[in-house]
Parts: C-alpha cells; sequence; structure tokens
C-alpha cells in the first residue's frame, strides 16, 4: 500500500513534455521533478480495504506455508486429464478440483490457493463451495485474473499481458465470491530484448492491475517473469532482473505503481 513517501517519486512533467495533440512522451531524467514532500504523519492508503489487505498478505505470508497454484485453465485441466484418460468435461474438472482442495492436512502446508475463474464459482462433487472448503483449512482463496499473453505490436516479436478491460468489476465480483487475493502473470523475454517497450508494458500493466485489485479488496500477486529461455548466461539474467535500471521490470512496475 502507498505511504506518503511515494509521493516523493511520482513525475511530473514540464509543459515541453506536451506535444501537439496533448500526446505524452517519455520524459528524460532531467525532465522530472518532485512533488513536493506530504506533511508528517499523512498516510495515503490504498483503498477502503487497507486494514484487511495488510490482514490477508500476512497470512499468505505466513511461516512455514506456501501457495497452490491450481489455476490451470479449462484447456490445460483437459490435457491433465487426457493423460489418464479422462474427457474434458466440467463434472471432471470438478472432480480433479475437489481432489486438490480436500487434501487431508492440506492447510497445514498451503497459506493460500489461486484459482482459476470457473473454480472459484464451483462447488465440491459433495455440493460444497470450493471457497468454503479452502476457508474452513485456514487457506485463503485468489484469483487468477489476467487474460493471458499476446504479441505486442511493434516489439522484436514479445508479448503483453491482457485483461485491464474490465478488471474493476470482475475483482469486485471475485472479492464477493470470496476470493481475497490476485495473480497476474507477464513475461519479457532476454533473447527478444528485452526491448524498452516490452518492459514498459508490463510494468504498466502490473502496476495498474495491483492498484485495481487493492482497490477492490484483492492483494495483488505481482509477477514480472523473466523467462529462462535462451542462450545467456546467468550474468545476462541477473543484470536484466537486477542490476541495469533501465531495463529492470521491477524497477518499472514500482515507479508505476506510485504515480
Amino acid at each position: 500500500m502507498a505511504s506518503a513517501s511515494l509521493l516523493k517519486t511520482s513525475p511530473v512533467l514540464d509543459k515541453s513534455e506536451w506535444v501537439k495533440g496533448h500526446t505524452l512522451r517519455q520524459p528524460s531524467t532531467s525532465a522530472v521533478r518532485c512533488h513536493p514532500v506530504a506533511p508528517s504523519g499523512l498516510t495515503v492508503r490504498a483503498s477502503s480495504y487497507a486494514d484487511e489487505l495488510v490482514k490477508t498478505a500476512k497470512a499468505i505470508a505466513s511461516p512455514g506455508r506456501g501457495i497452490l497454484a491450481m489455476d490451470e485453465s479449462n484447456a490445460t485441466c483437459g490435457k491433465r486429464l487426457a493423460s489418464i484418460g479422462l474427457e474434458n468435461t466440467e463434472a471432471n474438472r470438478q472432480a480433479y478440483r475437489t481432489l486438490l482442495v480436500s487434501a487431508p492436512g492440506l492447510g497445514q502446508y498451503i497459506s493460500g490457493a489461486i484459482l482459476f475463474e470457473e473454480t472459484l464459482y464451483q462447488t465440491t462433487i459433495d455440493g460444497k463451495k470450493m471457497v468454503d472448503v479452502l476457508v474452513e483449512q485456514n487457506i485463503v482463496p485468489g484469483i487468477k485474473v489476467d487474460k493471458g499473453l499476446v504479441p505486442l505490436a511493434g516489439s522484436n516479436n514479445e508479448s503483453w499481458c491482457q485483461g485491464l478491460d474490465g478488471l474493476a468489476p470482475r475483482s469486485a465480483a471475485y472479492y464477493q465470491q470470496g476470493a481475497r487475493f490476485a495473480k497476474w502473470r507477464t513475461v519479457v523475454s532476454i533473447p527478444n530484448g528485452p526491448t524498452e517497450l516490452a518492459v514498459k508494458e508490463a510494468a504498466w500493466g502490473l502496476a495498474r492491475y495491483a492498484a485495481i485489485s487493492q482497490d477492490n479488496g484483492l492483494v495483488p500477486i505481482v509477477e514480472p517473469e523473466i523467462l529462462l529461455d535462451g542462450d545467456h548466461g546467468i550474468d545476462r539474467t541477473f543484470e536484466v532482473a537486477k542490476k541495469n535500471p533501465s531495463s529492470c521490470p521491477w524497477n518499472h512496475v514500482f515507479v508505476w505503481w506510485a504515480v
């Protein structure tokens, strides 16, 4: 959640940054000014859910437990079913997911479960809501909210993640259904760049998703994944992941989030 200190890094554009037609171009470092420091003690809260968001985040990060990613799409779930000779039907997907959420002692080791949208609204084969089965085991229900990767126009065969359209009402509905955190996965590719366009697109999308999620009561898992594909070495991976501020997805995410 944002605090007043984040305001110090929010960029303000000079008039020279506006071009004909009121289109913004990226400001140079010298053109970025800082907002005045907010009065001491002023806190900018994420939303009316601020206290609940903190409580949820602490529950998910509880020591000794991890997150169960069971957010396979129906198509991916179908591949798992096909491997054991079963047809990809809703009834079979329901049985598969029931098996996962009802595993004995699951809550001892799992603090949160990321669900696919169908699963969030689904019941077990015994007619009990999947969400309720998780909550009874002290497991926080989560939801995958992105809509997958698509080609990024103007890039070097890179991708961007779609799903921001309609995210606010979807997030509100997910909260009402019992979800308390969200996941959004986007990627950058080292062999194909990563280009500045791809990094900024990934970061901007993640930041907007995170802000919308918080505003609707969902703790956002921010996941800018740097793909392992390629013949580059570990040093290049480290450079992209951390050392180079101009190409680091994490840096850009939190800059956009603070704006």
